[in-house]
């Protein structure tokens, strides 16, 4: 093979591309891997871990205020945005460089540039010194998505941010709106309004985090407007109007117009995939409102393309695209794979409280028509929230009555992002009641919860 030949060719480094790249040289293909920015992507650097550690960062901020609880006394509490922002920055640049070390141990090559599809099995990729075109029996698209920016609505860094302005503010927002309700515009609002924002949440659907299951919702709803959030549903921002140093926007609910007054707009309306200047209409593949079309195995319909992760459409999440990433590899290397089922998917999301879901809510698994068995299990039955005081929470369970197949589980509540990955771990397994019932789940834990709500959901429960 020429110097840049290989097996397989990647484009984008998220986490969708490079796991694809680490398990394709893991099988002894020849590996390479273009990246125009970021290795890690956006999720690695402007994405799900840079979010966390500011998350974390209001997180531990609202428990100095609530020292008194515990017993403990905790003076003169503030912060300092710019630490904060900081200590995030450098979590994302700690992981950069790892992936960087990953490929290296990989033997993965590594092209910084832009990619550009020159044919069947050639990539072009311009960098800073120049051209190079490199050939592949295989090439994996994973470019990932960017923010969705509405007319009119479009961010200027200033006064109206996407989600890139809000991880590296340049001063702290006083009266913010957010326009969206999915979870980068709700975990933004979460951060901002814990620091002390007056935070306003405008949401065009009729419910705020309008993937989950409506119960689900309605108590995280509730939780906000606790903390001082405006929630506003069935509601759209039509127009804003840039001024010095504000921003008037003009919002509509129930067909009347009202002009309020903000300092700073986070505009998180959804995501657009990375289609463009890819050379994909030349090759004939397929492109769907921005997203490549696919088959169940990631294959665009042109021999030997594939498309993995947010390019690909819905569900927008990088652990889809990871493993996305390990089957394509797997595929290439020729070994007997299975597609992924989209409902075995979790979505978490880090609000305060944490949000988790996997597999049908109660609307959709009735919609397929299911006959269903529900449970519920709050968090104020539990002794671990009760010590840890996070009573504030549900787990709720779905099963299909006539099989005891579970259909979804939903959380709401601390720690449930970590907690979901039970159930996910109980669906693959294609697990029933029975079985979840017969499990000796440890005391005391919050996970005690997810048995009861089993429990409860064939009249069972015993704490409540």
């Amino acid at each position: 093979m020429s110097s840049n030949s290989f097996d397989v060719v990647v484009i984008g480094a998220g986490p969708g591309g490079y796991v694809a790249a680490i398990r394709a040289a893991q099988l002894g293909l020849n590996v390479a891997i273009v990246e125009r920015e970021h290795m890690g992507g956006i999720c690695l650097n402007w994405g799900c871990i840079p979010t966390k550690a500011l998350l974390r960062s209001s997180e531990v901020f609202h428990l100095m205020h609530r020292a008194k609880e515990f017993g403990l006394s905790a003076d003169k509490i503030g912060y300092d945005l710019d630490a904060v922002v900081a200590r995030s920055r450098a979590v994302s640049k700690q992981l950069n460089q790892g992936i960087g070390h990953l490929m290296k141990k990989n033997k993965v090559a590594t092209f910084m540039g832009e990619a550009t599809l020159a044919g069947k099995g050639q990539v072009v990729v311009k960098t800073d010194k120049g051209s190079e075109t490199l050939t592949a029996k295989n090439i994996v698209l994973a470019t990932g998505a960017r923010a969705r920016e509405l007319p009119g609505l479009e961010a200027d860094g200033d006064l109206v941010w996407t989600y890139k302005h809000a991880l590296t503010p340049k001063r702290m927002p006083k009266k913010l709106l957010v326009i969206g309700s999915g979870a980068i515009g709700i975990e933004f609002a979460s951060f901002y309004n814990t620091l002390g924002a007056d935070t306003t949440v405008v949401e065009v659907m009729d419910r705020v985090l309008p993937v989950e299951d409506a119960e689900i919702s309605k108590f995280a709803k509730k939780q906000f407007e606790k903390q001082g959030m405006k929630i506003r549903e069935k509601t759209m921002v039509k127009q804003l109007d840039r001024g010095q140093g504000k921003v008037v926007a003009h919002i509509e609910a129930k067909g009347q117009v009202t002009k309020e007054e903000f300092d700073t707009v986070i505009s998180a309306v959804g995501i657009v995939g990375n289609v463009e200047n890819l050379g994909l209409e030349a090759l004939g593949v397929k492109v769907d409102r921005t997203h490549v079309v696919t088959d169940e195995f990631c294959q665009t319909g042109v021999a030997g393309l594939y498309a993995i992760g947010d390019i690909a459409g819905a569900p927008w999440l990088a652990h889809k695209a990871s493993h996305e990433g390990v089957m394509v590899a797997e595929h290439i290397a020729g070994k007997k794979v299975h597609p992924i089922k989209p409902n075995s998917i979790a979505g978490c999301t880090y609000c305060h409280p944490q949000v988790a879901s996997v597999g049908l809510t109660e609307a959709k698994a009735k919609e397929a028509g299911f006959e269903i068995k529900v449970g519920r299990f709050p968090f104020i039955g539990n002794g671990k929230a009760i010590a840890l005081g996070e009573s504030e929470g549900m787990v709720k369970t779905i099963f299909d009555a006539k099989t005891g197949e579970l259909l979804g589980a939903h959380m709401v509540g601390a720690e449930v992002t970590e907690m979901i990955q039970g159930y996910v771990i109980g669906q693959q397994l294609e697990t029933t009641e029975e079985d979840l019932m017969h499990t000796v789940f440890p005391h005391p834990t919050l996970s005690e919860m997810m048995h009861e709500s089993v429990l409860d959901a064939y009249g069972r429960v015993i704490h409540m």
